[in-house]
């Protein structure tokens, strides 16, 4: 498809989204590629044009240059918008407590921490996008699945195998991403390899070694 095809395209679906007010936002294409400039009301808004966009066929990828202008231009600072944003979070039950942070710097906030799955990576972003002051997110939260008791014991086994011994004395408890190591081992390698296993296992964040040598 052509770009003056693309072109007319991405504008008449604009007109029709919801939320959007289509006449404050400029689109040009070259080789596929759209960019958009203007301005909106709010962040949520940003996100809308830009998936509005990547859902016509033609379209190779989006450069988003739209800036957020609030209505009668709200003085949101950092610090304010920060704390508002760590309650909104805090507030959000799909979110593990004390799994996220933030930093925001003229009104783009940039999350990091790591959870579990991720649409609780997706729900930190979507609490977040509609506060006034918001002119961007970064999100950068890692996602890692919960550890599994099987997979951390099978990894520990295969691990002590590869080392030509094959113990059956030693115990794995996995709690949310914590791993416990209980029983005993023949010599201070196998612990070491044991423990090493542990932590290698995915959404492991803790590890708690009891193991013992045998006596």
């Amino acid at each position: 498809m052509d770009d003056i095809t693309v072109h007319r395209h991405v504008l008449d679906e604009l007109e029709y989204a919801p939320m959007i007010d289509a006449a404050q936002i400029g689109v040009t294409v070259e080789n596929g590629i759209v960019t958009l400039t203007g301005h909106v009301r709010n962040y949520a808004e940003k996100g809308i044009a830009e998936r509005v966009t990547l859902r016509i066929r033609g379209v190779r990828g989006v450069v988003e240059r739209i800036t957020v202008r609030y209505p009668d231009d709200p003085a949101v600072g950092d610090e304010a918008l920060a704390e508002r944003c760590a309650r909104v979070i805090e507030w959000d039950a799909r979110v593990p407590r004390d799994s996220v942070t933030l930093k925001v710097e003229k009104g783009c906030v940039t999350l990091q921490g790591c959870v579990p799955y991720y649409h609780q990576k997706a729900a930190v972003d979507k609490a977040l996008r509609r506060l006034a002051g918001v002119t961007d997110i970064v999100n950068l939260i890692a996602v890692k699945p919960p550890a599994r008791a099987a997979e951390v014991k099978d990894r520990i086994l295969a691990a002590l195998r590869r080392s030509a011994r094959d113990p059956d004395t030693i115990r794995v408890h996995v709690d949310g991403d914590k791993v416990t190591l209980d029983g005993c081992v023949d010599v201070w390698r196998e612990r070491e390899l044991a423990e090493r296993a542990a932590w290698s296992a995915p959404g492991v964040r803790a590890v708690d070694d009891r193991l013992t040598l045998a006596c």
